[in-house]
């Protein structure tokens, strides 16, 4: 039995200690884990294949990914400047006198990370929550996902490896393995966490929310939840590269059988006999898909249910599904169709399916195409397709896909999510819970951080990032003025 008191005190015991490690030591942790899980590969691959039925090629990819990101934020701690040190000197002849005032960022205490189904590795134990919690100097407590358990178990036991190579506290990081929601509950509403990051359900992340908010002292959840990605085809586009367009978008719909959180669900154009032979072309490519398993079985039958739900509303019509039947465990890839009016009209439509299938919707004019993108809720991503006669045209359709995610894409498809520092993996309710932040990249370390502001204090009492000597060499704004 899980005693999740202990688990949090143990964690913040190790806070006090890890917080106030350098910077640079913490990154030779991270790329610790980093080499730990490589020299693990082929022990952790086909253990996550056979619990995800998730491709070896694809598993090696994500593993390269997770270590890549570990990489990633230990090169940006070395670095320093992400602590946005901002140093105001004391100034005795202002009126009033202003006092030496100092600002930088500093590690908030315990997180909980939850696990992804969908990620074994790049959004679980090892995963992007996880590494950048660890460059912000905060202590991690995992609660693994049951549908890659043993995964996660011996991701988690890299990890210890890497703690005792390195020298952390040996309650750095822990990881909770438990059946049922009650440990995840458990877990949020500790008064030792101070916050939560999580990928997954709208229903799960909205869950830890409300747990977050009910407490006594309220605490930040980060969650990613859901999103139907909206991508606008424009007519000029559909004209000239329709059948190119039919392959890539076809491809990107059923890729990894639509198991990605960016999975392009919402297709938009303006009706025309240019849209009519794109929607024909494409019901060909997705056609051509053969069903594969899902990660579990859950997920597939709610993707029967959620597929089944959406044939049956007014309006809606199958363009083509998979000329493949699907076995045991596996999704029928499928293109739907409804006229703008009957989308407008019905809630239903606008809820994310996951898994490899896609609306149409079909617009008669640009007004009907800007009141179906206003009408749908906050998106990870939104893509524009269009040729430059299409940009020039249709600057007022782009223009207002910027308000709807935190990611605009031009003429590429959405799935598929670069680890860099430019990166928002996020985006407005009920995409993400906090539109501010981002999951991926390295402006992910702000979710486990505050700005502390330190007033009169003497050099030597001063996070080394503040102190005049600057022992750290990094970039600080001092009286308005970049510096090293």
């Amino acid at each position: 039995m899980i005693d999740v008191d202990i688990v949090l005190q143990q964690a913040a015991a190790a806070f006090e200690h890890y917080k106030t490690i350098p910077a640079h030591v913490r990154a030779l942790f991270l790329e610790a884990i980093a080499d730990e899980l490589e020299g693990q590969r082929e022990a952790l691959v086909p253990v996550a294949n056979q619990e995800s039925n998730l491709p070896l090629a694809r598993l090696n990819g994500e593993l390269t990914r997770t270590t890549n990101q570990l990489k990633l934020f230990a090169r940006l701690i070395k670095e320093g400047s992400w602590v946005e040190a901002v140093i105001d000197t004391a100034n005795p002849a202002s009126t009033p006198p202003r006092p030496d005032i100092r600002k930088m960022l500093l590690p908030v205490g315990p997180v909980v990370v939850f696990g992804a189904s969908n990620f074994p590795f790049a959004f679980s134990t090892a995963g992007g929550d996880t590494a950048s919690a660890l460059a912000a100097g905060a202590t991690v407590v995992i609660k693994g996902h049951p549908a890659h358990a043993q995964t996660s178990q011996k991701v988690f036991e890299a990890m210890q490896k890497a703690i005792k190579k390195t020298n952390m506290p040996e309650h750095t990081v822990q990881h909770v393995a438990a059946p049922g929601n009650d440990i995840g509950k458990q877990l949020v509403i500790h008064p030792l966490t101070t916050g939560v990051g999580f990928t997954g359900s709208f229903a799960g992340g909205k869950a830890l929310f409300d747990y977050a908010n009910q407490r006594e002292t309220p605490i930040p959840v980060f969650a990613e939840m859901s999103s139907i990605n909206p991508v606008v085809f424009l007519p000029d586009t559909l004209e000239k590269n329709a059948a190119a367009l039919a392959q890539t978008f076809g491809g990107s719909v059923t890729l990894g059988m639509g198991q990605f959180c960016t999975n392009p669900g919402l297709l938009l154009g303006i009706r025309s006999a240019a849209l009519e032979n794109f929607a024909q072309l494409l019901g060909e490519a997705i056609a051509q898909c053969a069903p594969q398993k899902m990660l579990h079985g859950g997920i597939q039958q709610a993707y029967v249910k959620g597929r089944q739900q959406i044939l049956a509303q007014q309006g809606v019509a199958l363009v083509s599904e998979s000329v493949t039947a699907p076995a045991e465990l596996e999704a029928h890839p499928a293109l739907a169709r409804v006229a703008a009016k009957d989308f407008l009209a019905n809630p239903v439509l606008k809820e994310e399916v996951f898994g490899p299938s896609s609306l149409l919707v079909v617009c008669d004019n640009k007004e009907e195409l800007k009141a179906v993108l206003k009408s749908v809720k906050g998106q990870l991503t939104t893509t524009a397709v269009g040729t430059e006669a299409d940009m020039a045209a249709y600057a007022d359709v782009i223009a207002l896909q910027t308000t709807l995610a935190g990611r605009v894409i031009l003429n590429a498809p959405p799935t598929g999510v670069e680890v860099c520092a430019a990166m928002v993996h996020g985006g407005p309710f009920p995409a993400t819970t906090d539109a501010r932040f981002t999951s991926v990249g390295t402006s992910a370390i702000k979710r486990w951080v505050r700005p502390v502001c330190f007033q009169g204090f003497l050099d030597s009492m001063l996070p080394a990032a503040l102190q005049n000597a600057n022992p750290l060499g990094i970039w600080r704004m001092v009286d308005n003025e970049y510096t090293r």
